[in-house]
C-alpha cells in the first residue's frame, strides 16, 4: 500500500465530475489497489473521508471511516466503508449547520448546512450493491464525499465564508 498525494484547492481534479466505475473494472487489480491506498492515504491523514478525485484520480471512488480519530474527536464511530459509484439522497428536508474540514484543505473548518438523514447507494469493493440510511455526522460525511465525487468543495455549500477559519484559530476561538 502506499499513501498518496492530497490534491489541494485550485488542482483542476477536484473540479471535475469524476466519472463513474464501470463494474467489470471493480474487482481489478489496478481499482483494488487505489482503493487500498485511499484506505491508507486516509488513514495517515486522519481523514474521516476521502474520495478518488482528492488523490488525483477522477473515478468515483469514496472511502470513510471514522474511529478515535484525533481531527474529530467527537466523532461517532464509522466503521471503513467503500462506496463506489455513491448516491445520496436526503430523506427529511431540514438542514443543519455543523463545522466541516476537508483534506484538500486541510488546515480549515466552516460552518456547512447538510442534510442530516440521508440514504447512501453504492457499491461494494466487490461490487455488489447496497445500500443504507445514516445519520448526524455519517450523513454529513456521506454528502461531503459525494460532493468530492461532483466537483464540490464544503466551501462552496457554505452560507457565508465569515466562518471559514485555519484550525488554529477555530480551535483557540469557536470550538467550545
Amino acid at each position: 500500500m502506499a499513501i498518496l498525494k492530497v490534491a489541494r484547492l485550485g488542482h483542476p481534479v477536484l473540479r471535475q465530475v469524476a466519472p463513474p466505475v464501470r463494474s467489470e473494472t471493480i474487482r481489478e487489480a489496478e481499482t483494488q489497489r487505489l482503493i487500498d491506498d485511499m484506505i491508507e492515504t486516509m488513514r495517515e491523514y486522519e481523514g474521516v473521508g476521502i474520495a478518488a478525485p482528492q488523490v488525483h484520480v477522477s473515478k468515483q471512488i469514496a472511502v470513510i471511516e471514522a474511529t478515535d480519530n484525533r481531527r474529530y474527536p467527537d466523532a461517532p464511530d464509522i466503521p471503513l466503508t467503500v462506496l463506489i459509484n455513491l448516491e445520496v439522497t436526503p430523506i427529511a428536508p431540514e438542514l443543519e449547520d455543523d463545522w466541516e474540514g476537508c483534506l484538500s484543505l486541510i488546515d480549515f473548518r466552516g460552518q456547512t448546512p447538510r442534510y442530516q438523514q440521508v440514504r447512501a447507494k453504492a457499491l461494494d469493493r466487490d461490487g455488489r450493491p447496497f445500500e443504507f440510511v445514516a445519520t448526524g455526522f455519517h450523513a454529513r460525511v456521506l454528502q461531503h464525499e459525494r460532493d468530492h465525487l461532483l466537483g464540490k468543495l464544503f466551501i462552496d455549500r457554505m452560507k457565508s465564508l465569515e466562518t471559514l477559519s485555519y484550525l488554529a484559530e477555530f480551535s483557540r476561538h469557536w470550538k467550545h
